[in-house]
């Protein structure tokens, strides 16, 4: 946890950028980079829709999740992908379970 989940990319465009992903993101968010999960949704797209970034993570200060989105958004950008939309899905520690066990109550990092 947290998981940045990519749409509308393939595999091949994804693989060369996802060590400088994983690592700046870590540090910017202040988590250990192993805990960072990649995923590439393949989704059949129904109607135009841009390539995108999902990020579901606990609530941080607005300043680090500015901070989190302009540092994947130059990765992304350097890659070729200027048009990547991102966005945040904020997940609460009381809804998040592991082993049967809300993580109310944890600290969450």
């Amino acid at each position: 946890m947290p998981f940045l989940r990519f749409n509308g990319f393939t595999e091949e465009d994804l693989t060369p950028l996802i060590p400088r992903i994983t690592r700046d993101f870590a540090i910017t968010a202040e988590v250990d980079e192993d805990r960072v999960k990649v995923e590439l949704h393949l989704t059949k797209r129904l109607t135009d829709s841009p390539r995108s970034l999902e990020i579901l993570m606990f609530q941080r200060g607005q300043d680090k999740h500015d901070r989190i989105a302009a540092v994947l958004h130059e990765i992304l950008e350097s890659g070729g992908y200027e048009d990547t939309h991102i966005f945040y899905v904020i997940l609460s520690p009381q809804l998040y379970y592991k082993n049967g066990k809300s993580l109310c109550g944890y600290v969450i990092r």
